[in-house]
């Protein structure tokens, strides 16, 4: 790639670096990215959360956030994971 120069001008992650060197296009949609490591939100999940965010909206004084986060089915979401998807919804 005769412009690969310009390419070096700028600072790359790790996965960006290794499709340079390997070509372009090499990587899979989606790999080497922070999303890709964060599994998705099911149908299922995304209508519990709402129904949790419902429940507990109303409660004097708490944390919204954590009592979500203790009564989720599913372990290990992230306080910031949760408040992202509640923001994207």
């Amino acid at each position: 790639n005769k412009k690969a120069f310009v390419e070096l001008l700028f600072w790359k992650s790790p996965a960006a670096a290794c499709e340079m060197t390997k070509g372009y296009s090499s990587l899979k949609e989606g790999e080497g990215t922070v999303q890709s490591r964060v599994p998705p939100w099911t149908p299922q999940q995304e209508q519990e959360l709402q129904e949790l965010y419902w429940k507990y909206k109303e409660v004097e004084g708490g944390d919204i956030i954590a009592a979500i986060l203790a009564h989720l089915p599913t372990p290990g979401r992230t306080r910031r994971q949760v408040v992202k998807q509640l923001v994207r919804m």
